[in-house]
């Protein structure tokens, strides 16, 4: 199942990631979130989800699966795959997180942020939120480092 994810850690690698907006662009650039390439990831993502290969765990707001740990096959990234329409628990990113966000229903937003590539720095933290609809975000965690935590 990596294979599916292989689109997002080939843009996600060797992307500095302490300027958020600058490293959305230079991951826009590799995956546009809007071509051909992107709507097909999208289409894969959601059929695995659709026959709960991902994101099978849990219940609403947040539903979610490890696709993968940190390792050398997924470029030294977690995988983890989330389905989500609300808030999901604060936690704190060390190495930063790359997220892929993609509208399931409604005109959904994560943490504010459209569908497509969303970046949070190293040393951020949130509670990570979809409102307006639903998503299935793939997180990509560098070495796979997340702390959760409580606000």
């Amino acid at each position: 199942m990596i294979e599916t994810f292989r689109p997002l850690l080939d843009a996600a690698r060797g992307v500095d990631l302490a300027d958020p907006e600058s490293a959305r662009a230079a991951l826009s650039r590799r995956l546009d979130p809007h071509g051909p390439a992107a709507a097909a990831l999208n289409r894969e993502l959601v059929a695995l989800l659709d026959a709960q290969k991902i994101a099978d765990r849990g219940e609403p707001p947040v539903r979610w699966s490890r696709v993968s740990k940190a390792n050398p096959e997924s470029s030294d990234f977690s995988i983890d795959a989330v389905d989500m329409n609300g808030p999901g628990p604060h936690h704190a990113h060390p190495n930063g997180e790359v997220n892929w966000c993609i509208a399931l229903e409604g005109d959904p937003r994560f943490d504010g942020r459209p569908a497509g590539w969303v970046v949070m720095p190293p040393g951020s933290g949130h509670v990570p939120t979809v409102s307006g609809g639903r998503m299935l975000i793939v997180y990509l965690l560098p070495g796979g480092k997340i702390e959760f935590t409580k606000t």
